[in-house]
């Protein structure tokens, strides 16, 4: 199902320059959600590739796109530091929510270098949480459900101000920034976010840190919780901000 972040990555290869006929690396594919957008993108002259460390996630998205009988796409495990590409393969490079993870995001966006053809583009989609100290209204318990994902993340070692060092990472690499931008993920009474889902995927990881119980998250009520809180206070929450960048290779 669409939401307001996929819109917002869809603007990203809009903005950026994704056409059909492309050649489109995404790195970090996970089960293959940002690899099928782009699948539709370049159309049956272009082609995806798809990588992830995670054979698990590799053959859900293998399975995902089989039944949806796609013939411009596929996904490999692996890591980027052992490539399986030919230098120059690409016309661009994709990353959502990669860079937050690496313990070196510079040598990681380096390393695409050599990927990427001469002129092409890499393209990078990062969250930040981002709090709000003065908000008009108090709404307990999306703070709280935020403070679980803040707290996981900051567990794992993710910077969760990614967004606020696309810039810097992108031009120590050695690529051309071209724009860097950031959108608010905005919560209104009628304006809802999957959070549910988000949690519900992530509950082994909250639950594995000990920041939260299976009680205490009721993952089955959550949504409907978190939209009546909005809609009882008739208040807007600001979720995150989403910040989207995107560079060229001068090399």
């Amino acid at each position: 199902m669409s939401n307001i972040v996929d819109k917002m990555t869809e603007r990203l290869f809009t903005d950026a320059g994704i056409k059909p006929g492309m050649r489109v690396l995404d790195i970090g594919c996970g089960p293959g959600a940002v690899s099928f957008m782009l699948a539709e993108r370049v159309g049956d002259a272009g082609f995806v590739y798809g990588i992830d460390r995670d054979s698990h996630m590799v053959e859900a998205a293998r399975i995902k796109g089989l039944e949806r009988g796609l013939s411009n796409i596929a996904f490999v495990e692996g890591n980027l530091d052992e490539s399986p590409f030919d230098p120059g393969s690409f016309d661009a490079i994709v990353g959502r929510r990669v860079l937050m993870y690496q313990p070196d995001p510079i040598m990681a966006v380096r390393s695409l270098a050599g990927l990427v053809r001469p002129g092409g583009l890499v393209l990078f989609h990062e969250h930040d949480t981002v709090t709000v100290e003065n908000n008009a209204v108090s709404l307990p318990l999306h703070d709280r459900v935020q403070s679980w994902l803040r707290n996981m993340l900051l567990s794992e070692g993710a910077n969760i101000h990614m967004g606020f060092a696309l810039h810097a990472v992108l031009t120590a690499a050695g690529f051309s920034v071209e724009h860097v931008r950031a959108e608010a993920n905005v919560l209104t009474p009628t304006q809802h976010y999957p959070i549910g889902a988000i949690i519900r995927a992530v509950l082994p990881r909250l639950l594995r840190h000990g920041i939260s119980t299976e009680e205490e998250v009721e993952v089955d009520t959550l949504d409907e919780r978190l939209a009546r809180e909005r809609q009882e206070a008739c208040a807007t929450y600001l979720w995150e901000l989403i910040f989207c960048a995107w560079a060229k290779n001068t090399g």
